[in-house]
């Protein structure tokens, strides 16, 4: 196992967490600013305004996007698998 490859598996790892997480982060965030911009120009302050939407969004995206994510992820597991020969040697 070399320092090359090592530094591979940690690479695509972290790529490939990003690319799991990102969409629905990237919701998450869009959903909470724009009920914060609507917070801010109604003046209602109510913390659970923020929640209920977010949660139905987020729902959202793991549903339409799980199909995705899992198919990748477990692309990743049988190439680290497939790997496992390096990693032996």
């Amino acid at each position: 196992m070399t320092e090359n490859f090592i530094q591979y598996i940690g690479k695509e790892s972290i790529f490939l967490a990003l690319k799991i997480a990102g969409p629905v982060l990237i919701v998450s965030m869009i959903v909470g600013l724009l009920i914060s911009i609507f917070q801010a120009v109604t003046q209602i302050q109510e913390q659970t305004l923020t929640f209920v939407p977010k949660m139905i969004s987020i729902i959202a995206v793991l549903l339409i996007l799980g199909p995705w994510m899992l198919r990748t992820l477990v692309n990743f597991i049988q190439q680290m698998i497939n790997n496992m020969i390096y990693v032996i040697k």
